[in-house]
């Protein structure tokens, strides 16, 4: 069992709280959450990674314990976030790093922004959607039921919450659901209302300026998922150095709802560009 330390650094003009293994032998790897989660909803798959691994799970603005500023959402900032705590905790760098979602997104820009800190870069159904020339209604319809879910979250306690969460994910693992419960609880109301907000340069565009292995999760569009298979193949057509995985049978929660097939790909890839040893476990 990991023994977990929590601390806080004062960085890019924010206070970020994160969670850490620990083992300075070990290299590092920053794993960093989705939109209304919190660094610790990675708790599973960064115990399973921790024999190999430092693994360190940050709050982003707005989430956990961190601080949430009037403004900063975008992912230049997150990744500036990042960069700050990096610098903060004296890390060695290059580090491998990886996210889901709206971390995925972050670990994204990252490698573009500040390559000479990205070994590697793992990413969990990014959101790495069509560009779009109007407002998207699927993305404004996602946002309301994510503001939604919060407010009702945040109304529960005790064992109403994790019921509540069971209902909601009835295929996840139970220990996912603790953490999901107490993020969805901590967000801050200004990063929800910040949701979407403000331009995001196109992927398509940034995507060829990453210089190091990309591993791209994707899972089921039709249970879930963002990246479609041309979006996917389009990825790869793009940047030489990604290699996409597709982890049949999971929606956007891809580590959740295919927990030893995740696992299986990270360490495999991990093993070829940050020196962790393989994992023997089929997809």
């Amino acid at each position: 069992m990991v023994s977990w330390q929590t601390g806080d650094v004062v960085a890019n003009g924010i206070t970020t709280h994160y969670s850490r293994s620990g083992g300075t032998d070990k290299p590092t790897l920053v794993l960093l959450h989705g939109a209304t989660d919190n660094g610790r909803c990675w708790t599973p798959a960064a115990e399973a990674l921790a024999d190999d691994f430092d693994v360190l799970l940050p709050d982003a603005r707005g989430h956990g314990r961190s601080s949430a500023p009037p403004d900063g959402y975008s992912s230049a900032e997150r990744a500036a976030d990042v960069a700050g705590l990096i610098a903060a905790l004296g890390l060695a760098t290059p580090l491998a790093v990886g996210g889901h979602s709206m971390g995925g997104q972050t670990t994204f820009r990252l490698a573009v922004e500040r390559p000479e800190l990205v070994r590697c870069a793992i990413l969990e159904d990014p959101p790495f959607r069509p560009p779009q020339t109007a407002p998207d209604p699927s993305f404004s319809e996602v946002r309301q039921r994510m503001q939604a879910q919060v407010a009702h979250v945040k109304g529960l306690s005790g064992e109403d919450a994790l019921a509540y969460a069971r209902q909601s994910h009835p295929t996840w693992p139970a220990a996912e659901l603790p953490a999901w419960v107490e993020a969805k609880q901590q967000v801050s109301q200004t990063f929800l209302g910040a949701l979407g907000g403000g331009d995001e340069p196109p992927w398509t565009e940034l995507l060829p300026r990453i210089n190091c292995p990309v591993l791209l999760l994707t899972g089921d569009p039709e249970r879930g998922a963002i990246i479609t298979p041309e979006a996917a193949e389009q990825a790869r057509q793009l940047n030489p150095r990604v290699q996409v995985v597709h982890l049949a049978g999971a929606g956007h929660n891809i580590r959740r709802e295919r927990f030893d097939g995740f696992l299986s790909a990270v360490r495999d890839f991990l093993a070829q560009h940050a020196g962790a040893t393989p994992l023997q476990a089929s997809r």
